[in-house]
């Protein structure tokens, strides 16, 4: 079949790999793919994480509709290559959102293009709506991946025009979803985090209903005792949980349900979306919480001080290139560079205290310490002469006095 796309001339389909996760959009676009485009359609699943979503995700596609289906397995990679690199750089968007989604996306669309390729499709299509970062974010990696591939995103063709038409469509059609009317709102998860946005969630006043969250306990309902932990780092990457060397999956899975236990990593937000709209998002990140504050603390006695400012200059944007979709960028690949080499000796052992919702560390030390007790004691020492400030201080203000000084007069 010859299809006419926006702004492109006719092209002939013969075979689409669909980036699917056995949701509401994606199990819809099955049947709407084949019967649009009159072709085979593979659906291509990663294991990023999401635990018992997955144990009927093959069966489902194929009962859906796809010729074929994936279901590969890539939590080791996905912690390894693109979250460690990610907390390396302590990347936080807009002060708040520690990125879940986000680093996700270059990934599976990474591996959605290394099955087209198997398989001798011409095309790829993925779930997200044309309102999103999602689809920015899958196509930029397409592009950049395999320039001539062939995009399909259904949410700008077909005539849905909500979830409740979607699940419309999908009971009409005996399709099965685990959303419904009374519960609308759409989810994402992975290793690390669990994000929850749309239906009732889209009133920014309306507080988050506590059934809804599922990888971590409210604070009121956390445990009374604390408990402590301690987290090893070699060159800026976390290798051990309480003294217990675990591979980057292990370790993150093993910090979400300790940290989950004791109400660790909510956070609701309303942030800008890269295509210009506002967007209410609530998020569960319970392991990637302890690391941030954690990653933060070891740096603090082992990273040069103007190294860690300049990375800390750079953090926003680098940020913001993943937010925006540009993980396969040369200036994201750029910055990594930078920052990978500024984790050189950020190697020690954090501990950490989790009581009700809150991560504080309680101690951190380092065979590379930069933290020189001689020098910052209170007591007395031999080591640095007090007397040397006075001088500092008055060549720093210098520049200060000289623009209240009368004129002509210094």
């Amino acid at each position: 079949m010859f299809i006419k796309f926006r702004g492109e001339i006719n092209m002939k389909i013969n075979k689409i790999v669909l980036a699917y996760s056995g949701g509401l959009d994606t199990s819809v676009a099955i049947k709407w793919l084949k019967e649009t485009y009159g072709c085979g359609v593979i659906a291509f699943c990663a294991d990023l994480g999401q635990e018992e979503e997955l144990k009927t995700v093959k069966s489902k596609a194929l009962k859906t509709g796809a010729s074929k289906a994936y279901v590969v397995d890539l939590r080791e990679e996905f912690a390894k290559n693109y979250i460690f690199p990610m907390l390396r750089a302590g990347a936080v968007y807009e002060g708040a959102y520690l990125l879940g989604t986000s680093i996700a996306r270059p990934l599976i669309a990474k591996a959605q293009i290394e099955t087209a390729k198997k398989e001798n499709a011409d095309a790829v299509a993925h779930g997200a709506t044309g309102k999103g970062n999602d689809q920015v974010r899958f196509e930029l990696t397409y592009y950049a991946l395999k320039p001539d591939i062939k995009v399909i995103a259904p949410w700008r063709e077909w005539s849905f025009n909500s979830r409740e038409s979607l699940i419309n469509y999908a009971k009409a059609h005996h399709i099965p979803v685990t959303a419904t009317k009374a519960k609308p709102y759409s989810t994402d998860r992975n290793l690390f985090h669990i994000s929850y946005e749309g239906g009732i969630l889209e009133d920014p006043w309306a507080e988050p209903p506590e059934n809804m969250f599922t990888l971590t306990v409210s604070p009121e309902k956390a445990p009374a005792k604390p408990v402590y932990l301690e987290i090893g780092y070699k060159d800026g990457d976390p290798v051990s949980l309480n003294g217990k060397r675990l591979s980057p999956a292990s370790l993150l899975k093993a910090l979400n349900l300790i940290a989950g236990r004791h109400g660790i990593g909510r956070l609701d937000i309303v942030e800008n979306r890269f295509v210009g709209i506002k967007s209410r998002g609530v998020y569960e990140t319970p392991g990637g919480t302890v690391l941030h504050a954690a990653h933060r603390a070891i740096e603090s006695i082992t990273m040069d001080r103007e190294v860690m400012h300049l990375r800390d200059s750079l953090m926003p944007k680098y940020a913001e290139l993943i937010y925006y979709g540009y993980w396969f960028s040369p200036e994201r690949e750029a910055l990594q560079d930078f920052i990978d080499k500024s984790q050189k000796g950020v190697t020690g052992t954090v501990r950490l205290k989790l009581y009700k919702g809150n991560c504080t560390v309680a101690g951190r030390k380092s065979p590379v310490s930069l933290y020189k007790p001689q020098l910052a004691t209170f007591e007395a020492e031999r080591v640095y002469n007090q007397k040397d400030a006075e001088g500092f201080i008055k060549l720093n203000a210098l520049r200060l006095k000289t623009r209240k000084f009368p004129k002509g007069k210094i």
